[in-house]
């Protein structure tokens, strides 16, 4: 079996890219940005999480009691930007998982760039996430961050 092609066609089935952000003071724009590679199992699965973790070489692994499930996260730009994002251009999902694979990866790029701490960057960037995953549930709306953004002076 080929792993790495296993690991893609799980991940476009079970996996997410993710960007959240939080308020934080002590930053210059007011915005944390947190990019995200995760895929979670129920706990009877845990060995292949296992597996995951030990093919990329990174991330951790952590329990949630609430429904029982492990997951698989990486969010350090410098994982996510070597490992995770190489790995997905070599062996490339197949659904729609994969535009929001693109966008993540430009993400990432911008943030280790830097580019998240100017406020004119970081407005693309939050516009640029929440074209990803729409279904998905966020702490914040865009028009929420935006307005942050909007009311700095620059």
């Amino acid at each position: 079996m080929n792993f790495a092609s296993y690991v893609s066609g799980f991940i476009d089935g079970e996996g997410c890219f993710s960007v959240s952000f939080n308020f934080r003071e002590k930053l210059k724009t007011k915005i944390e940005v947190r990019p995200s590679f995760a895929v979670g199992q129920n706990k009877r699965n845990l060995e292949i999480l296992k597996e995951i973790q030990k093919f990329f070489n990174c991330g951790s692994l952590r329990f949630s009691l609430k429904d029982q499930c492990y997951k698989y996260e990486v969010r350090n730009i410098d994982d996510l930007r070597k490992k995770i994002i190489p790995h997905f251009e070599k062996f490339p999902l197949l659904t729609t998982k994969k535009r929001d694979f693109q966008i993540f990866s430009e993400i990432c790029e911008k943030v280790a760039q830097m580019k998240h701490r100017n406020p004119d960057h970081l407005k693309e960037i939050i516009k640029m996430a929440f074209q990803m995953n729409v279904s998905g549930k966020r702490k914040y709306n865009q028009t929420k961050l935006l307005s942050v953004l909007d009311k700095m002076k620059i």
